[in-house]
């Protein structure tokens, strides 16, 4: 099996609450798997649930904010990458 995380355990390490995963799941922000009635976690979803978690705990933004960060993060890392291949294209024509 994967190194997955199993969730209850985390939630118990890093003092955060079952629903504030539960509401990151319903709104599609992660993505556990359940395995033998136990869930789990991705570890590349780990950092983004930490974000999360700073984002709602230590400033306060709800479940819709932190997605609409996210998405705005997204646009941000997509725009990057779409002006990193534009300037590639224009190396090869200088």
């Amino acid at each position: 099996m994967e190194d997955l995380i199993i969730i209850e355990e985390y939630i118990q390490h890093s003092n955060i609450e079952p629903q504030f995963i539960a509401l990151l799941e319903e709104n599609d922000l992660i993505h556990p798997k359940e395995i033998e009635n136990r869930r789990y976690l991705h570890p590349n979803e780990l950092d983004d649930l930490e974000c999360y978690a700073r984002l709602h705990y230590d400033l306060s933004i709800n479940i819709e904010g932190i997605d609409v960060i996210r998405n705005l993060l997204d646009r941000i890392n997509a725009l990057q990458d779409e002006m990193r291949d534009l300037r590639n294209r224009l190396q090869l024509w200088e």
